[in-house]
């Protein structure tokens, strides 16, 4: 059972290291990793067992808690139940946009151009697509998102295939990514790979944790040093150090950082 889940000896002793490091910054995905996917994108909530460790994390000593999203700022403080008391720094739209503890948003900036060149496009997509059954287009701070979860492998297949010729043909040089019955498009090339790097220089990070779920998140796995840790949550290929099968046994991961880190990290 996932709540019973014990970390091996090789990741205790990754934790041990971390839990040492001067100044600790954990990063995380949040859908898939520390909240179930939902087909509603805004009904997505941490699991209980995940909010508790966060929560324990943040509370530690020299420790900064980020979460690094592929979801506009907005929508991520939606479903992390973050307000301007929180003391865990937000990476929205895949670094492109932060909330950080005393300062608030932090964004690189919208081109006007680059901004009505979104609204076309997304305006384009949201006709083309409709006629497919179970997709539909998520708006974004700096481009959209072609959800399919709800369609057939069909329809998926056609709205992706659709969407794809309008945004080669209309904007080229966007950033695509892909994830779990999504596919989003982007005028931004910030990726979480970018986001951990800004978030460690500007925390002054001494060693990082990142953990994800989803193809969005290799990026920022294979971009780790060697006295980081990544951390996979689910099935399949990973940059990943260490696996978990799933969200309750990510959290023990976490609960287990905690506890070191409490009786381990350096007092100001």
């Amino acid at each position: 059972m996932s709540h019973a889940f014990e970390p091996d000896a090789e990741t205790r002793a990754a934790i041990a290291r971390l839990a040492a490091s001067d100044l600790l910054l954990v990063a995380l995905d949040f859908d898939g990793t520390l909240a179930p996917l939902q087909d509603d994108p805004l009904a997505s909530r941490m699991l209980p067992a995940a909010r508790e460790a966060v929560a324990a994390l943040v509370a530690t000593p020299a420790t900064v808690v980020a979460l690094v999203s592929g979801r506009s700022l907005i929508d991520l403080r939606v479903v992390a139940e973050h307000d301007d008391a929180s003391r865990i720094v937000l990476a929205g739209s895949h670094g492109a946009e932060f909330w950080l503890p005393g300062e608030g948003i932090v964004s690189h900036g919208e081109d006007a151009a680059d901004v009505r060149l979104r609204d076309e496009m997304r305006a384009h997509a949201e006709r083309a697509i409709t006629p497919l059954k179970g997709t539909w287009i998520e708006p974004k701070t700096f481009g959209f998102g072609v959800h399919t979860r709800l369609a057939t492998p069909a329809d998926a297949a056609d709205a992706n295939r659709i969407v794809d010729a309008i945004v080669s043909a209309e904007a080229p040089h966007w950033r695509r990514r892909t994830g779990h019955n999504i596919v989003e498009y982007a005028f931004r090339q910030e990726g979480k790979d970018t986001a951990v790097a800004e978030l460690r220089t500007r925390v002054g990070a001494t060693a990082v944790l990142f953990a994800g779920d989803d193809v969005t998140d290799e990026d920022a796995l294979r971009s780790l040093r060697a006295d980081d840790l990544g951390v996979h949550v689910g099935a399949g290929e990973t940059a990943a150090t260490v696996t978990v099968p799933d969200i309750p046994a990510f959290a023990a991961v976490l609960s287990l950082l905690a506890s070191r880190r409490a009786d381990a990290a350096p007092r100001a």
